[in-house]
């Protein structure tokens, strides 16, 4: 049973004067890409979204990134929990995390339209230096979630201008080059300082449980195909092994077997859709002794055996290409 999260208060209908900000967002987007897809931009981690209908299940892999939906919903699952949010409301990601999305509300008139930037935890954590004793103004929340690495807040005034500034930016590729990295500080100040901000500061304080799993969350990253070994894990962050199990449950919503799964999966996803490789020889390279079990736990993951799943999304990019 997945539980289910919604942004608090609930955004909609959406109230003024966000409304006319939140359109102006929408219709930026709209402007600049006109093809269904995720598109990278000019700015270096700025990349704007469109779905002009609803979609299936996504696979995918959240990298540390703050996500605001200018207009359309959609649902993101991460293990046991469900979460959905649109417009107005915006999501941090604060480590890598496997998941699974799906655009819930879109139409070719009303397409789903959505802007993410990139987060490094590194300037989160100056920031918070800068920042010092200073109190988020959302104060301290009581969301049940509160230690997950994927939340999601309503977003401020102070968001959604810099997020507009950003996108304007770029039509003005000379200015974006020394004014994208300061709106992109901002809207990270923004956060820190607003509702999301004590999450955010819990993944980069030091003596946290949070930061002691985005560490091991790295080194799971990098070393994925190696055999999982939790009591090791565990000494390098200075854990036990039960504390160390219960807080990346708490942050990941799974457990760590669980959590390497994915990542080998999705690893050897992009092995065979980018350097051609068979499904044997990928499996191998993320870590699986037997090609029939990778097999079978890639159609759980993905809703096909690897061959059939690499051709459709070979045909699909194929289909999206312009002319």
């Amino acid at each position: 049973m997945l539980n289910v999260a919604y942004p608090t208060p609930v955004l909609d209908p959406i109230q003024p004067p966000a409304e006319p900000m939140c359109r102006q967002l929408a219709d930026l987007v709209s402007a600049r890409i006109t093809t269904e897809g995720i598109h990278k931009t000019i700015i270096p981690g700025l990349e704007l979204f469109r779905i002009d209908a609803p979609s299936g299940c996504v696979s995918t892999v959240y990298e540390p990134s703050l996500c605001v939906i200018a207009q359309g919903r959609k649902t993101v699952e991460l293990g046991d929990r469900e979460i959905v949010y649109g417009a107005l409301s915006y999501m941090v990601s604060s480590v890598d995390l496997p998941v699974k999305g799906r655009v819930i509300d879109a139409s070719p008139e009303q397409p789903y339209l959505a802007v993410k930037i990139s987060i490094d935890p590194a300037e989160v954590a100056d920031l918070v230096l800068q920042l010092g004793d200073a109190e988020a103004s959302g104060g301290p929340t009581d969301c049940p979630y509160s230690a997950c690495g994927l939340c999601i807040a309503q977003v401020d005034l102070g968001i959604l201008d810099a997020m507009t500034r950003l996108v304007q930016l770029l039509d003005s590729p000379t200015d974006a080059k020394v004014l994208a990295p300061l709106i992109q500080r901002e809207i990270i100040y923004r956060a820190l300082v607003g509702e999301m901000g004590p999450r955010m500061r819990e993944f980069v304080s030091a003596d946290s449980q949070s930061h002691r799993i985005s560490r091991v969350i790295s080194v799971l990253k990098s070393r994925f195909a190696e055999p999982l070994r939790v009591r090791e894990l565990a000494e390098d962050v200075n854990m036990s092994e039960s504390a160390l199990y219960h807080s990346f449950k708490q942050v990941t919503r799974m457990s760590p077997v669980q959590f390497q799964k994915k990542l080998r999966l999705h690893e050897a996803r992009r092995l065979m859709l980018s350097e051609g490789l068979e499904a044997a020889t990928a499996s191998y390279r993320v870590g699986y002794e037997s090609p029939s079990h990778f097999s079978r736990e890639y159609s759980r993951m993905f809703g096909a055996p690897p061959r059939a799943d690499v051709t459709k999304l070979r045909r699909e990019t194929r289909m999206s290409m312009p002319a």
